[in-house]
């Protein structure tokens, strides 16, 4: 097949030129009758929602065929999905980036369907749609105004998150026309929507209305440039106005001539506007420049970023602006250095020496040449110019020494991608430029959403992106249109998915379930390695204790406290401890959790597992921690029951302990009562009581005691000494000093009496220290201050060096008693 001329489709608008690309033919059969549906694109040469005009007449259409539906096609004209619409009159139909469709209701209920295939999520708009009703909507890639039949406009920012809320309260009046300046394009970062209201034109945002002040309309048409820099103004005489977006430049004006208003005004990229009537097409370009296009039936415009789209029953069009690149490659008598690298390819072929010549005269320039080229071939649709334009970027950078071919190299592998996906069996006519914003792995995702696998999986792995994403939505489809029985579904997705990285079997298990494959889900989730991803839908199946083994086995602890706090808020206590009873590490996390939060179900659980001890144990910290004599009482009274059948010697010992303790506290509480104004001996351990009595004065008060709770006399006596020393009740320490014998001896008496200075007292225990060596014995009279009783010591021990070293400490008559001994034990010769 001969090439095409690849200017034989351009067209001239002012200083631009415009082409129409004729992407497929024959796209929708002849009984659709298009003219009578309402068509949605979704951008970047997405799908396409088609939805029968209601205010159109119909045909006579028996039962079946009067059903109304949304039919969502591919560009080139297959079915993809037909969704049955019962749910109220349509008043909004869009397309989010994502390629989710959004459908509005005249209620005010708005459907987002994503997949393509029927999965939705729904919200209401509320703030007065259901009262007044939704008249009409715009939408742009991530939210949607409705506009009310009170003039009041609804906005939705984001779609995954819908958050409906009322712009600025609008002017009352018809509204002849609106358009919106979508939020990345305001100063103010929300969105702002243009409302024609009698003869002006009001810009509307949340938090105020303003009237431009405009004395031309009523606008029948107003249309926001895609970078929201320019608005189109469409008068009802028929004259089209551009202006800037804050309407303080007028930029052209032009005279359409029509009786009739365009059904349609959109923009086609940002330097030209696009009228069009039922068959025409008109564009309008800088300064008025104009040019038409004429169709057999009614066309519909769908506005990309770059372009627009132009449908009819026959064909598929993309009707753009030539680049700049391309132009100067293609137009009529073009000298410059890339297109003569373009025709050194035809003379190279043809084996001319004229090619080499041409090189040589743009060497200088090859490089830019080069890169022309490189260019240019991503901004046509038709592979042989594709083809001959890399082809001249080959040619041109073989003669260079030093060229980065990063970018030509790119370039071959976005065509490759492009080509595949134009194809008419896929549908997807992407522009170069619309596959640059969109990116490659969501292209994946839009031939995933269509169920083209392979390709999907082709194009991943020729890019070297992942492809997980891919096998699991062909796994959970698999799941949810197999008829065979689940072993033979699971078999088949495991061997399919093997050595496969990054798979999620729980989105396959989830699909699964909510197919109501409840075994399969389970089977499969089996294959997932990572348990966090197992739990949460084990859980939702309610295979609580698969979930519980799960997180057992994974030896994550917060998973495992995750799953057993989802336990006991569902199950039953008992059933809950019978659950974990059999799982150490279960019981055990339980029981940590319950020791720092919940002593309550500790009981419960040493209660469950016969651990009586433990049991008992929390009940006494709860008795300490009571201020109020009954209820410590009670505490302990409780904690002695759950003691008193279990014959273990630890459970008798402390059954004994809390039988004192209990005893303890109600003396203490009679002590209290007779004897303090004020609580004073109420939670006093029994040593701490008999000190507190015996420095209080009441010693038979505390012998009794001693008596009943048979306290050692060591420990008696070591609690009097001291209640006595900080007292300071020296009779009474010296009446217990004429005792022939202690049962602490007396060296802490005499300790704890010279510790609190009393040294004349604490002389009279020295001699009592028959235990003491005698050195000891000696620092003890020191420490007393009598020097003389220590060297008399000394003297008793013929110890003639210590004798020395007190005459040195003596003072006054001392020294002549230490001089005595001395001489004593050294007579003079």
């Amino acid at each position: 097949m001969a090439p095409s001329n690849p200017l034989a489709n351009w067209e001239r608008v002012g200083d631009r030129f415009y082409r129409k690309v004729r992407v497929y033919d024959a796209v929708f059969d002849d009984d659709i009758e298009l003219e009578n549906y309402i068509v949605a694109g979704a951008p970047y040469g997405g799908a396409l929602a088609l939805y029968r005009d209601q205010s159109k007449p119909f045909l006579y259409r028996d039962a079946q065929t009067a059903k109304s539906s949304i039919d969502i096609y591919s560009c080139s004209g297959n079915l993809i999905n037909r969704i049955n619409w019962e749910h109220g009159v349509i008043r909004g139909l869009g397309w989010s980036d994502k390629e989710e469709l959004l459908v509005v209701t005249e209620e005010g209920t708005v459907r987002r369907y994503f997949g393509l295939h029927g999965d939705f999520t729904s919200f209401s708009l509320g703030n007065g749609a259901e009262e007044y009703g939704v008249t009409a909507c715009r939408f742009w890639t991530s939210g949607f105004v409705a506009l009310l039949s009170n003039n009041q406009l609804v906005a939705v920012s984001k779609y995954d998150e819908p958050r409906p809320r009322l712009l600025a309260p609008s002017p009352e009046g018809q509204v002849f026309s609106w358009s919106l300046i979508p939020p990345a394009y305001t100063l103010s970062r929300s969105v702002e929507v243009l409302l024609a209201v009698d003869n002006t034109i009001y810009l509307i945002d949340p938090t105020e209305t303003e009237d431009k002040l405009l004395q031309n309309g009523p606008f029948k048409h107003v249309s926001v440039s895609p970078t929201g820099r320019f608005v189109a103004l469409f008068t009802g005489d028929g004259k089209m106005w551009v202006v800037s977006s804050d309407f303080q430049n007028k930029l052209s004006e032009f005279d359409s001539k029509a009786r009739t208003p365009p059904t349609t005004v959109e923009w086609c990229g940002d330097d030209a506007v696009i009228l069009a009537w039922e068959d025409e097409i008109l564009i309008v370009g800088p300064n008025g420049a104009a040019t038409r296009y004429y169709y057999d039936g009614r066309v519909h415009v769908l506005p990309e970023f770059d372009g627009v789209r132009l449908i009819t029953n026959d064909t598929y069009e993309f009707l753009h602006n030539v680049a700049n690149v391309t132009e100067e490659i293609f137009k009529l008598g073009s000298t410059s250095p890339a297109s003569v690298l373009l025709d050194s390819v035809d003379l190279l072929e043809k084996k001319s020496p004229k090619a080499d010549e041409n090189i040589q005269r743009i060497r200088p320039s090859l490089p830019e040449a080069v890169d022309a080229c490189v260019q240019a071939a991503g901004q046509e649709f038709d592979t042989y110019w594709q083809k001959r334009l890399l082809k001249a970027a080959s040619f041109g950078k073989s003669v260079l020494e030093l060229y980065n071919s990063d970018e030509f190299v790119e370039m071959t592998e976005k065509l490759r991608v492009l080509k595949a996906v134009r194809d008419y069996k896929i549908g997807l006519p992407i522009s170069y430029e619309q596959y640059l914003r969109l990116t490659p792995a969501r292209l994946v995702e839009r031939l995933t959403n269509r169920y083209e696998y392979l390709l999907a999986i082709r194009i991943s792995d020729y890019l070297q992106i992942p492809a997980d994403n891919i096998y699991v939505h062909w796994a959970s489809q698999k799941v949810r249109v197999s008829a065979a029985d689940d072993e033979a579904v699971c078999k088949l997705i495991v061997q399919r998915l093997d050595g496969k990285p990054g798979i999620s079997f729980e989105a396959i298990a989830q699909a699964a379930y909510d197919e109501g494959r409840t075994h399969l889900a389970t089977q499969l989730l089996n294959h997932e390695p990572r348990a966090g991803k197992q739990i949460p839908l084990l859980l939702d199946m309610e295979e609580d204790e698969i979930a519980l083994d799960k997180a057992i086995e994974s030896g994550d602890d917060d998973l495992v406290y995750y799953v057993l706090l989802h336990l006991k808020s569902k199950l039953p206590l008992a059933t809950f401890f019978r659950t974990i009873n059999n799982r150490p590490m279960a019981s055990a996390l339980v029981e940590s959790l319950a020791k720092d939060e919940d002593t309550e179900l500790l009981k419960d659980l040493y209660y469950q597992d016969d651990r009586p001890i433990e049991g008992s144990d929390v009940l006494i910290s709860e008795a300490l921690e009571e201020t109020e004599v009954p209820r410590k009482t009670e505490k302990l009274n409780l904690s002695s029951r759950l003691l008193a059948d279990s014959k273990d010697a630890t459970a008798v010992s402390q059954l004994k302990l809390i039988s004192e303790v209990t005893q303890l506290l109600k003396l203490q509480e009679s002590l209290d009562k007779d004897i303090a104004d004020r609580s004073e001996f109420v939670g006093l351990s029994l040593n701490e009581t008999v000190y507190r009595l015996i420095r209080s004065g009441y010693g038979k008060r505390a012998q009794k005691l001693q008596s009943e709770f048979k306290m050692s006399e060591k420990t008696f006596w070591w609690l009097r000494l001291r209640a006595l020393v900080a007292k300071r009740d020296w009779g009474e320490l010296e009446e217990i000093g004429k005792n022939k014998k202690s049962p602490i001896g007396w060296e802490p008496f005499y300790n704890e009496v010279l510790g609190a200075g009393n040294t004349k007292l604490a002389a009279m225990f020295v001699p009592k220290c028959t235990g003491q060596p005698v050195a000891d014995r000696i620092q003890m009279w020191v420490k007393c201050g009598m020097i003389v009783k220590a060297g008399e010591e000394a003297l008793k021990a013929k110890d003639v060096n210590t004798l020395e070293l007190l005459r040195a400490r003596a003072t006054g008559s001392a020294i002549a008693d230490i001089d005595r001994m001395i001489n004593h034990l050294r007579p003079t010769k």
